[in-house]
């Protein structure tokens, strides 16, 4: 699939407010300065579409972009951000409990997580979380450029073993990517064509 247009519609805390139209949508959510801006940009062929900072926790609200006039990219707020207290970091902010289990249109959400560092606990948890909501996802690996072929493969190796010590059945399907070459480019906008013509074929509210 190539992005031809990637439009801002709306920012709001409130998911009763989210565009009324049935579209499907796709969120991007991970820890404060895992590069989702960045990937967002790189994704859409645009430098500026989500708005990049070196200060973690930009993103505070629901952020909704029309891709190609047919489907929506969701920007989401980060969790584990270091300012906020305990208790929305043990999950993450109401709003965005709210936009997971209430949302209609979500078809599926890309959790985003650093592929620099070893299995973390907070991630695990909240895919945990994900799991046990029965909200599908899938795990996108970011800054692949930052380290090498071997250490990737251990990393998503340490977190396939993690994921199976917490009873998942299995790996979720997982990019690795790198906004700054570009990759996984592809092979992410293609899984999302995919499962749009799924849900434009299968589903009569879309």
């Amino acid at each position: 699939m190539k992005i031809n247009t990637a439009e801002f519609i709306i920012s709001n805390s409130d998911v009763a407010k989210c565009p009324k139209d049935f579209m499907p949508e796709y969120a991007f959510i991970g820890r404060s300065n895992v590069g989702k801006s960045s990937l967002i940009n790189m994704l859409t062929n645009q430098k500026k579409l989500a708005k990049t900072s070196g200060r973690p926790g930009k993103t505070q609200l629901i952020n909704h972009f029309l891709i190609n006039n047919n489907w929506f990219l969701v920007d989401l707020p980060g969790y584990g951000y270091a300012k906020v207290s305990k208790k929305t970091k043990s999950i993450f902010q109401e709003f965005i409990t709210d936009y997971f289990e209430t949302r209609e249109q979500l078809v599926c959400a890309f959790v985003l997580i650093d592929i620099r560092h070893e299995a973390q606990t907070i991630d695990i948890e909240f895919m945990s979380y994900m799991g046990e909501s029965e909200i599908p996802f899938c795990i996108v690996f970011t800054k692949a450029d930052k380290i090498s072929k071997v250490k990737i493969d251990s990393h998503v190796a340490a977190y396939k073993k993690k994921m199976f010590a917490n009873n998942w059945a299995e790996m979720p399907h997982y990019f690795v990517t790198s906004a700054t070459e570009s990759t996984g480019k592809e092979e992410l906008l293609s899984y999302i064509d995919e499962v749009n013509q799924e849900v434009f074929k299968n589903n009569n509210q879309f």
